[in-house]
């Protein structure tokens, strides 16, 4: 870039104001560079909130006003200019799509040092938009012609590929990345919505040309999601928080983003299906078993899996890898994270030590009779169903029949003494009437055990009781009964 066009942006000093009321702001840069840069956007009036406010075929939202902000070299102060200036009457999906080589563009083209100030100014706009993403504005209306869809891209390769089958069946595709996590004690690389999994998920977006937005729920995962995690153990559950996740808190959250933006669906990388039963949507198992992921989406209500599309569902994981591997992406050797996201490389008494202040603490391990076998160093250490660890020497293998939060004290026993034929839940969800349900998963990946349940309607209950047709061994509270009809997802309820 020549100092000529430096002298121009940098001279447009009307563009340098205060944050904008009811505006959206970003900011990306800091102390190891020097350099900081910060977006102002300012919807105005023209994004309606209301998705029926505005006119087919208009993508609305455009910004009204922009500004930038900068400290640091030249090349900071003329990549925020540029920004702002590009920012200003275009279109959320615009910028959406716009990155460092936009910006760069803009600016005739720049060397290294200015490379990474049109880095750090798309960083800085697409933090704004993730503000304005977590609005209640209405972003972009319907097209007038074919379909627009909102994938949920986390950076894998499942996502990856769902974003690639939507589009190779002719629809538009606006990508989004969920901000649910940030912990430096964790691994950023192995969890699917911390800041670094926002950056993947964005670059690869860029590289098959897809909008794309972030939407930051960090503080509604936190309360809805990790406290309960937290509480669960302190009492002496084992509660499942990916099926809170995705049943109250992020496949409804951008499910409102999808509507508006004008997309018609959200699509996911999960693998699953939705079949109409004749009494509407339900979920059902995948075509590869061993990837089924209905379990974790039991939470789901049938409302929202009528605009939910799973691109996965009749595929194998080896056919996924092979069309990412196809389409020339990195992505398609990502390995999969085994871990819960916001533990992400910490093992679960650090963080339950961190985040609920559950230390460490010495009782017995006792037998059904009560009789003290050995001691532990924490109930919350433990899980019903637990085998290896226990640390008590026997002729015969022990496992965890049950943890008692208030005595501190885990009990053991056969295997004999595990198994269950009775299981009571509570806050239990049907879809379709207790006489549907003829089996029941108790564990992800678990095996479907047939049950019966007592003539009851649809709709929610307090307390039910499953009877099993054979014994279940790990019955553990706090997980997820998942209630099916064959191969249908027709209720969910929590082991009591």
């Amino acid at each position: 870039m020549d100092t000529e066009a430096f002298e121009l942006y940098l001279g447009d000093f009307s563009r340098r104001a205060a944050p904008f009321a009811g505006g959206f702001d970003g900011a990306a840069g800091g102390t190891i560079c020097g350099d900081l840069i910060r977006i102002s956007l300012d919807p105005g009036v023209e994004g309606p909130k209301h998705a029926e406010a505005a006119e087919p075929g208009e993508h609305g939202g455009r910004i009204k006003r922009a500004s930038f902000a900068a400290e640091g070299c030249a090349a900071a102060r003329a990549a925020g200019a540029a920004t702002a200036e590009l920012a200003e009457g275009a279109t959320v999906l615009e910028l959406a799509a716009t990155g460092a080589s936009e910006i760069s563009a803009a600016l005739g083209g720049l060397g290294p040092q200015g490379a990474h100030a049109a880095e750090l100014a798309a960083d800085a706009l697409h933090r704004a938009l993730a503000g304005l993403a977590g609005s209640e504005h209405q972003l972009a209306a319907a097209p007038r012609n074919g379909e627009r869809v909102l994938v949920a891209m986390s950076g894998g390769v499942d996502s990856t590929v769902a974003a690639i089958r939507e589009r190779e069946r002719g629809a538009e595709v606006v990508a989004v990345t969920l901000k649910l996590w940030a912990d430096l004690r964790t691994d950023a690389e192995k969890s699917c919505c911390s800041p670094l999994a926002v950056l993947g998920a964005r670059a690869i977006a860029r590289s098959l040309d897809i909008p794309h937005l972030t939407l930051d729920l960090e503080e509604a995962f936190r309360a809805g999601v990790v406290d309960g995690f937290v509480a669960g153990y302190r009492a002496g559950r084992t509660p499942n928080p990916c099926v809170v996740c995705n049943g109250e808190l992020r496949i409804d959250a951008m499910l409102d983003l999808a509507r508006r933006l004008g997309c018609s669906n959200l699509a996911t990388g999960h693998y699953a299906r939705v079949t109409d039963d004749g009494e509407g949507p339900l979920l059902s198992a995948a075509a590869d078993p061993a990837k089924d992921q209905t379990y974790m989406l039991a939470g789901l209500a049938p409302g929202s899996l009528a605009r939910l599309r799973f691109p996965l569902s009749e595929m194998t994981k080896p056919e996924v890898r092979e069309v990412a591997a196809t389409a020339g992406l990195d992505v398609a050797r990502k390995a999969e994270s085994q871990d819960l996201c916001f533990l992400a490389g910490e093992g679960k008494r650090s963080f339950l030590a961190r985040h609920g202040e559950i230390a460490d603490r010495e009782g017995e391990i006792v037998d059904g009779a009560g009789q003290v076998l050995g001691r532990h160093s924490g109930h919350h250490a433990f899980t019903v169903g637990q085998r290896r660890g226990i640390g008590v020497a026997s002729h015969e293998p022990l496992y965890v029949l049950e943890t008692d939060a208030q005595s501190n004290r885990v009990v053991v026993g056969s295997r004999q003494q595990l198994a269950r034929t009775t299981v009571r839940v509570r806050g239990a969800t049907l879809h379709r009437g207790g006489h549907r349900v003829d089996a029941v998963r108790l564990r992800y990946h678990s095996r479907a055990l047939a049950c019966e349940l007592a003539q009851v309607p649809a709709g929610e209950h307090d307390e039910l009781s499953l009877e099993l047709g054979e014994p279940a061994y790990g019955v553990a509270p706090g997980q997820t009964a998942c209630l099916l009809s064959g191969d249908l997802v027709v209720g969910r309820a929590t082991i009591a």
